[in-house]
């Protein structure tokens, strides 16, 4: 069996190892891996894949996938450990259906890539004399998932890089209280500066080497993996294909669902739902894709004015618009349509949603208005409580619980740096802890 092989989303004829794709994270051309081939599953994964368990779907899901990258022991034994924890859906009518994703020790969906990679790339380095680097931006949760994931990991150090004042005070605390192989850089700029950081030390050839870095970022393929897996795990509990809708901001998790999409899962279509960081339903509505700067919304983590896996997108619809436009669809919503949308929830359900899982409803509001006989799936992306002094200014304080795991970091010291958003100011940074 001939193992995966990605390419370079810049070039297409070139091929490396999942082990490779993965340990590097981007491609020298400032391009993105794919997989060379997505391999369909077979009949007789769709004739019993409701009645197998998550860990054994999942193994099924990306050991096809895989193509024998990883050792069939290996990576049951990743799957077991580091998905070890529920994506239920909750129903709130006949239409409407709740992805929780928060169930995992970070209390975000960045737990399933996250707690994934974490075993791969410890498999991956299992023999290596030196340190790994793993660098990443966050706009809010990848951040506190690769912390948790990677804390304590022989042979790992983590650096990770936040826009200052744009994540909130509990997702500040799982980046910058746990100390040991975790360092944390306050930026004093936007997302979208440190994501343009990371990727200039990357793209130092340098850096990168002397440093041995990898990226936790959605732009590394074992992060999109897992990924797909909760589509598979919501959508066998359902009689008929959904419509996902799927709050965005790095289009990570979008483009999880379209390569589950390639591998034979029916769905019915999906809406791509952002904040006034609305770039790629601008582009869906006009055939243009024009990034700009972000702006700062009460959705932190959808403030991204260029995401990264659009490229991906692109390639998986063959950069053809019409063709991406007949599966995706765009909506937006502004922060007060947002915490009305909040608010909408908690009195028509009882059920009180963070402002991201929020514009998913407001979203799905809108298409069952154009679609009333669609059942639709809403990803809720992370426990409501990571945004407590939103949930507490929008719905009273009696809506807000925190779990013991988020509430036990409140009183925890922050330990941070300082940084400019300047790419050179964390190349000599990273020059002089590798000297």
């Amino acid at each position: 069996m001939q193992h995966m092989r990605l390419y370079s989303t810049n070039s297409p004829d070139e091929f490396v190892d999942f082990g490779e794709a993965v340990l590097r994270s981007l491609p020298a051309d400032n391009g993105l891996y794919m997989p060379e081939h997505i391999t369909a599953l077979g009949e007789d994964f769709w004739n019993d894949w409701k009645s197998m368990s998550f860990q054994d779907m999942a193994y099924q899901v990306v050991s096809t996938l895989l193509q024998g990258a990883i050792p069939e022991g290996v990576l049951k034994g990743i799957i077991a450990d580091g998905l070890n924890f529920p994506a239920p859906l909750h129903q709130l009518d006949d239409q409407r259906y709740v992805l929780e994703l928060f169930h995992g020790p970070t209390l975000a969906f960045k737990d399933f890539g996250a707690r994934f990679m974490a075993r791969v790339m410890a498999y991956l380095t299992r023999d290596d004399e030196d340190d790994l680097t793993v660098l990443v931006a966050t706009s809010g949760d990848t951040g506190g998932a690769v912390a948790s994931a990677f804390l304590n990991v022989e042979g790992t150090k983590v650096v990770i890089l936040y826009p200052s004042g744009g994540v909130s005070d509990l997702q500040e605390k799982q980046l910058t209280a746990l100390g040991g192989n975790i360092t944390a850089l306050e930026v004093d700029g936007s997302f979208d500066d440190c994501q343009a950081m990371v990727k200039a030390a990357f793209l130092n050839e340098e850096v990168s080497k002397a440093c041995n870095l990898t990226s936790a970022n959605s732009i590394n393929i074992s992060r999109l993996i897992p990924q797909m897996l909760y589509y598979f795990e919501s959508a066998r509990q359902l009689d008929r294909p959904p419509v996902f809708v799927i709050p965005s901001g790095n289009f990570g998790n979008l483009t999880a669902l379209l390569l589950a999409n390639r591998m034979g899962l029916s769905i019915g279509k999906i809406v791509a739902a952002t904040n006034a960081n609305d770039v790629v339903p601008e582009y869906l509505e006009t055939s243009v894709y024009q990034p700009r700067p972000s702006v700062p919304t009460i959705s932190n983590a959808m403030d991204v004015a260029a995401p990264s896996n659009f490229a991906r997108m692109q390639e998986l619809f063959g950069n053809d618009w019409e063709a991406m436009k007949e599966m995706v669809s765009g909506f937006s919503a502004n922060d007060e349509e947002t915490r009305e949308g909040m608010k909408q929830v908690y009195a028509n359900d009882g059920y009180v949603i963070d402002p991201h899982g929020a514009i998913g409803c407001l979203a799905a509001d809108a298409w069952l208005k154009e679609n009333p006989e669609d059942v639709t799936v809403i990803l809720e992306t992370a426990h409501p409580s990571k945004f407590g002094n939103t949930i507490v200014d929008v719905l009273g304080k009696e809506a807000l619980a925190i779990p013991d795991r988020l509430a036990c970091l409140a009183g925890e010291k922050k330990e941070s740096i300082l940084m400019a958003a300047d790419s050179a100011d964390l190349l000599e940074w990273l020059q002089q802890k590798s000297s």
